[in-house]
């Protein structure tokens, strides 16, 4: 049991660290925006309220931007961020609004990540200070500035300083459908004047609410895994972990808006937006693009290649394959009986199998059907006992039969759901040893007779 915990735990914490960082960025909340601004009543404009009589006063001096944040060189790093920049030149306060605030201290994260029932919250940090912070970890961030009326300035602000009262600013997150990035997307388009042009898909404007919608035809349809694997395509066992826990879901095709929870996706849309605004015939939302921090001057490290990106998953079951098919030639030819490589098999996917079953309850639709699982069996824990002490007395137990026909079935599932890599590897070496086994224990049972 308790190496199954630590099993448990470490799938966990691959799927978990690979998908955070799309909503998490700054490790711990930051109670306010300045000195002067106290826990549990900040505001990110601290007297936005007055601006209200006035909105084409102070609030020309205000900037709202998008900040998109590159990747980095850790695992919970290589989907970028995305925090929302507000400048208040009048008031001197240039702040962030981060919604990827989480803690690993949480009682039960992991488990609550997995059951997706984990908890964000909302932040403010000074801009200087989430600057230097992605500056010492070589990651560049790029300014959308937005073109905004007064009016949708005012909207904004008030929406924030509400969202981070301390009963609204805590959220329940989901790393595809409400992020970090969804969450400053949403806090922009829904505040915006009706009326908006898309240059990238049809679109629904009403009372300032922007709904993405299909992609013309032609367009490409990428599916969720499709769309993780162009940001994890590098980091193998990070891409096998996410795999390994993604169901058939995460091969179905998304819309454009769909495609807005990774931050270069989001950053692509808004540069695509047109809009109709009094005084203006048809403008972008992005006003200009500044580089906070240059891509060209990111330093890229060498000479830090670990074993883990030496040996790829695909190398590993093959070898595994390998070693299972001379051990399997070995023991037919001296006439043994290696019934210890069976428990083996079926322990180590039997317990793979019950993290994959947990999924089923996991409050992530992306996880729920999962057809490895047929592979990757739970019953092998339950039927582990009966048949390996069948397998030593030379007899086949009548799961061994049913097994072997889930083997045949997570192959053909194959065709419907993209697998972790390596994994149908995997299934071809159960598939043999069960053929082998069956095969080997009739000839036997028939010499006997």
């Amino acid at each position: 049991m308790k190496r199954f915990k630590y099993l448990f735990s470490t799938l966990s914490v691959v799927i978990l660290t690979s998908f955070t960082t799309v909503g998490a960025a700054v490790p711990t909340p930051v109670p306010g925006a300045a000195a002067s601004v106290e826990e549990g009543n900040a505001t990110a404009v601290p007297n936005a309220s007055k601006g209200a009589s006035a909105p084409d006063g102070w609030l020309d001096s205000l900037d709202i931007g998008l900040l998109t944040c590159g990747p980095g060189q850790e695992v919970y790093s290589y989907y970028g961020h995305t925090a929302l920049r507000i400048n208040d030149r009048a008031h001197g306060q240039d702040i962030v609004v981060n919604y990827g605030i989480f803690s690993f201290r949480q009682n039960h994260f992991i488990l609550r990540f997995v059951f997706g029932l984990t908890d964000y919250s909302m932040g403010i940090v000074s801009t200087s200070d989430f600057i230097a912070e992605y500056a010492s970890e070589g990651r560049w961030v790029v300014e959308q500035r937005l073109h905004l009326s007064p009016t949708e300035k005012l909207r904004i602000v008030n929406a924030i300083n509400e969202n981070y009262l301390p009963e609204n600013r805590t959220y329940r997150y989901n790393y595809f459908y409400d992020n970090c990035t969804t969450r400053a997307r949403d806090m922009v388009l829904n505040h915006l004047d009706a009326g908006i042009l898309l240059g990238v898909a049809d679109t629904h404007a009403s009372a300032g609410t922007r709904h993405m919608e299909e992609p013309p035809a032609g367009a490409i349809y990428p599916s969720w895994r499709q769309l993780i694997h162009a940001h994890n395509g590098n980091h193998r066992w990070a891409r096998f972990g996410n795999d390994l826990l993604l169901g058939l879901k995460a091969d179905s095709p998304t819309t454009y808006g769909e495609q807005e929870f990774l931050p270069d996706n989001l950053r692509r849309d808004f540069d695509a937006v047109r809009r109709t605004m009094p005084g203006y015939a048809v403008v972008g939302l992005v006003d200009t693009t500044v580089w906070l921090i240059p891509a060209q001057q990111i330093a890229v490290e060498s000479g830090s290649e670990t074993f883990a990106d030496r040996i790829t998953p695909l190398d590993a079951f093959l070898a595994l394959a390998a070693i299972v098919a001379l051990l399997t030639v070995w023991e037919r030819k001296k006439k043994l009986n290696f019934w210890w490589l069976d428990l083996q098999l079926m322990l180590v996917s039997g317990l793979a199998g019950i993290v994959l079953l947990a999924m089923v309850f996991s409050q992530h639709p992306t996880v729920r059907i999962n057809l490895q699982i047929l592979l990757l069996n739970p019953l092998n824990t339950i039927y582990l006992y009966p048949v390996i002490k069948q397998l030593r007395k030379g007899h086949i137990h009548r799961y061994w039969y049913v097994w072997t026909g889930m083997v045949v079935a997570s192959i053909l599932g194959y065709m419907l759901q993209e697998y972790a890599e390596g994994i149908i590897v995997l299934a071809f070496i159960l598939l043999g040893r069960g053929i082998v086994q069956c095969t080997h224990r009739q000839q036997i049972e028939l010499t006997d007779r």
